[in-house]
């Protein structure tokens, strides 16, 4: 194999990780914004969660 199909063979494996790198690093962005929707989404779930006990907590309090 010739210096310059070397060359062209590695440069063509270059293009292909470029763009699977590229793919990757957007498949990470959408994964982590999904990631922070749902820790937002469990830290208000968490905090209904601590309204509802506290409301009950009171309630009880009240009939006894």
């Amino acid at each position: 194999m010739s210096d310059a199909n070397r060359i062209e063979a590695l440069e063509f494996k270059v293009a292909h990780l470029e763009r699977a790198l590229q793919e990757l690093s957007d498949v990470m962005y959408r994964q982590q914004r999904e990631i922070d929707g749902m820790l937002d989404l469990n830290r208000q779930l968490r905090n209904q969660v601590e309204q509802l006990e506290t409301k009950k907590i009171e309630q009880q309090k009240q009939v006894a």
